[in-house]
Formats: C-alpha cells, structure tokens, sequence
C-alpha cells in the first residue's frame, strides 16, 4: 500500500492551549504533535453529521440494561434478529444482580443502523444506549452502479 504524500500546515493556539494539548498527547502515548491531530481529525470526520444517512459505516451500540423489566430481554433479542443482517457480533456482559451490557458490534447502512440504536433506546428498562460510528466506508460510493 502506498503511503498518502504529507501536507504541512501551521497551526496557531494559546500557549495554555498548546501546554494542556501536549499533555494530553504525553499521557495517550503519542510520539508527536502530528500523530494527536490526525486521530483527532480522524475522529472528527466520523462525527454523525457528517456522515450521509445513506453511507456504509460500522460500529458498535453499547446497552446497558435491567434484564428484569417485563420481556425487554425478548425484546432486545427480537430487535437483534429484525436487523441481523447489520449485526456482526455481540457480546453480553453481567454487571450486577440486575443490569446488563451489551455490545453489538454492527455495519450496514448508517440510518437502519440509527433505526435499530433509536428502537432500542426507547424500551423500558434501557438505561443507557449509544451508537458510535468508528468506520466509514468513503468509497463505496465511488463504485456503486
């Protein structure tokens, strides 16, 4: 794979700014100033309102949730079901007496992956559920017929 040519730009900030950001860069392990802001960018571009509603993507939706709300574990599984084709894997953690994590990990479309992350977050019981997008395909777009 061939590398991508570098493009140089400065960057101006206040020194207070510049000493936070390089501890920052110090306690995550990165080499130099560069390395944070390309991941930083990076993750930025990933943003959801960046991303078309109608573009590839991958991810995960991270639950947590009381397992004894009446059927909300039948729920969540019929939910998973109703959206296999966009769940690659789970995994199912017990936290305590009554609550449940879960991590679906999921790739498809970015708004069924919305529909299924709003379907679950909305059931009672749900304490907690997010969708984040660590993935996006950019050019699927450029060979789609």
């Amino acid at each position: 794979m061939e590398k991508e040519p570098l493009t140089r730009f400065g960057v101006s900030m206040p020194e207070d700014l510049v000493r936070q950001f390089d501890q920052y860069i110090s306690e995550q392990g990165y080499t130099n100033r560069s390395e944070a802001i390309r991941d930083l960018v990076r993750r930025a571009m990933l943003e959801p309102g960046r991303l078309h509603s109608d573009q590839t993507v991958a991810g995960t939706i991270v639950m947590v949730y009381d397992h004894h709300v009446s059927d909300l574990p039948l729920t969540l599984m019929e939910l998973q079901h109703e959206y296999h084709h966009d769940i690659n894997s789970t995994m199912h953690v017990h936290l305590n007496h009554d609550q449940c994590l879960e991590i679906i990990v999921v790739r498809g479309i970015l708004h069924r992956l919305r529909e299924l992350h709003q379907k679950i977050q909305v059931q009672k019981g749900v304490l907690y559920a997010e969708l984040s997008v660590t993935y996006a395909d950019t050019h699927e777009s450029e060979h789609s017929h």
